[in-house]
């Protein structure tokens, strides 16, 4: 089988979104349910040769139990899945928690099952494909909405250049405050995986449950990120322990844990605020100070707290690599402040400007900064 292309595979994808789009779906709805049925078809997929690993998903809820049925039955019966799925305890509960089916015509529920992701071996195409398509489906939610999609992906290639120089090692813990969909974690893991292949039971269990840790705050990218590792064999299935992944703001607070390597793409935008209406029944917008005592400075500026965030996430001697906007270099005040004390209390060893263009926001001016944290 022909392996389709990033573009074949995009108009297939795209051909589906307008006839759903036609049954009263947003982008948002149809990305949400691709999701969903994505993830149960790829599950299914790893148990066949050449990987014949167990299904993470209950028998009777799993995909071949989906194509088995037509009509209003098919219909009632993904609604069963999804409601027992978020029950789960462990990824599948991240995952699949409060989904709902959207899909409420079974013809056409029945076709995006089978003609278009059951035609599919979804696992053995090459990552990029399966990338780009959820990056197309983001950027035309992130249209429909009008709202950013720069926040869900950073390219695979920054990632993996940063993780090789980084070296992440067994029995390193890893953190991401700004997950997405798991870029930095995955690369992560698999640099362990490929450069280490003599772990023993106790590094291997280590890598899968409890050296990786993902925060984001938006619901579905956590859901995403949540299906891309658990694809991976990162983290519980349906056990009790803890999942590698969290919905949570990673600013409200500060954090319970440290890690030998913190490496995030945080979210570009200058300040963060809330929307209100006033007195007048205007709306108005109010910017956010986070305030925080671990924090060197008190700003609304969610690079520059970010960046302190980071800092109070490492254990003494840690690494971390951080990608910033231009802003955080040059803005005074408060980040005046924050790079003084960057400087003083870490090594700040490498400032590697990025080309323009390499984010959705064509002309953001990217750096990675990377520094380890110093004793005293």
């Amino acid at each position: 089988m022909t392996t389709p292309t990033n573009g074949q595979i995009g108009q297939r994808v795209w051909s589906y979104a307008g006839v759903l789009r036609d049954g009263g779906l947003s982008y948002g709805d149809y990305l949400e349910q691709l999701t969903y049925l994505l993830f149960l078809k790829m599950a299914h997929e790893q148990t066949q040769p050449p990987w014949d690993r167990e299904s993470p998903i209950p028998d009777g809820l799993d995909w071949p139990s989906l194509l088995a049925r037509d009509g209003d039955d098919l219909e009632v019966h993904y609604r069963h899945i999804l409601e027992e799925l978020g029950r789960q305890s462990g990824m599948l509960g991240i995952i699949f928690r409060k989904a709902q089916n959207k899909i409420q015509d079974p013809a056409l529920l029945r076709r995006l099952i089978v003609d278009l992701i059951d035609r599919e071996k979804w696992l053995v195409m090459d990552v990029d494909v399966k990338g780009a398509v959820y990056e197309e489906l983001l950027e035309r939610n992130a249209q429909d909405v009008k709202t950013g999609a720069g926040q869900y992906f950073t390219p695979r290639p920054l990632i993996k250049a940063i993780v090789d120089v980084i070296r992440t090692a067994p029995g390193e813990t890893i953190c991401d405050p700004a997950c997405g969909t798991g870029g930095f974690l995955l690369a992560a893991h698999d640099y362990v995986a490929e450069h280490y292949p003599n772990l023993d039971s106790d590094q291997k269990r280590h890598l899968k449950l409890d050296a990786l840790q993902g925060v984001d705050i938006v619901d579905d990218v956590v859901r995403l990120c949540a299906m891309n590792l658990l694809l991976h064999g990162i983290g519980p299935t349906r056990d009790e322990s803890e999942p590698p992944i969290e919905k949570d703001d990673s600013l409200a607070g500060p954090p319970s844990s440290r890690f030998n390597v913190v490496l995030t793409n945080p979210p570009f935008g200058r300040k963060s605020s809330m929307l209100f209406v006033n007195e007048q029944g205007e709306q108005e917008r109010e910017d956010l100070t986070v305030v925080r005592e671990d924090f060197w400075a008190s700003t609304s500026n969610k690079q520059l707290n970010f960046v302190q965030h980071v800092y109070t996430l490492l254990e003494m001697n840690g690494r971390a690599a951080v990608v910033v906007p231009d802003n955080v270099l040059f803005e005074g005040g408060a980040g005046e402040t924050v790079r003084r004390r960057l400087l003083q209390q870490c090594d700040v060893h490498t400032l590697l400007r990025l080309p323009t263009g390499i984010f959705y926001s064509q002309g953001v001016k990217a750096n990675v900064l990377s520094f380890d944290r110093k004793p005293g």
